[in-house]
């Protein structure tokens, strides 16, 4: 019987469960947060200043299944300065990108300004204040997930992304998970 749990993966925090032993102690790891039974895997990742949802599971199946398919992923990103409605309008049709060296251009998406601040819980390391110049919030939905894809698209049309948050992946949501939580789930809902 597989059994599969959702996070809210901490800043700071690695999306995997062991590292090489040259960085071992240096980074904190998935399994610092809670008792994972043997052969649980993150389907999909969040880099290390990257927060929010995570989904495991013992099941390889189902992680290829929704890291290889056009499952939606959703992200709340706070920016540096505010986002113009143009800018927002090329980061739904698609922006040019490097991957791995590569010239890519982006799948066309769903891209919003959020009117009201997202209630998250305070971050670890503190973001730069007001007197830095003003933020704003956007949401990003994406069916792909090539490396640091987001922080590559909003700093593409000016606007670096200094918090990202993942709120959902397919139907699964974040919502009210405090940083570091962790509840097992019956299923995984796409």
């Amino acid at each position: 019987m597989h059994r599969h749990f959702k996070i809210y993966k901490p800043f700071g925090f690695l999306s995997q469960f062991i590292t090489n032993q040259k960085t071992a102690g240096k980074f904190k790891l998935l399994g610092e947060l809670h008792d994972f039974p043997e052969g649980t895997m993150s389907i999909g990742r969040l880099d290390k200043d990257s927060e929010g949802l995570l989904l495991l599971t013992t099941n390889g199946k189902l992680s290829t299944k929704i890291t290889a398919g056009n499952s939606e992923k959703e992200y709340y990103v706070q920016l540096d300065g505010k986002i113009t409605r143009e800018a927002v309008n090329e980061l739904r049709t698609g922006v040019e990108i490097s991957i791995s060296g590569k010239k890519y251009m982006t799948r066309e998406c769903k891209a919003e300004i959020l009117e009201h601040i997202p209630n998250f819980p305070e971050r670890a390391k503190k973001i730069r204040d007001e007197r830095h110049g003003p933020t704003s919030w956007v949401s990003i939905t994406l069916t792909e997930g090539k490396f640091r894809q987001v922080k590559k698209m909003t700093a593409a049309v000016g606007y670096p992304t200094l918090r990202l948050v993942r709120v959902r992946i397919g139907k699964e949501l974040l919502g009210d998970l405090k940083a570091g939580e962790v509840i097992e789930i019956e299923k995984v809902d796409l």
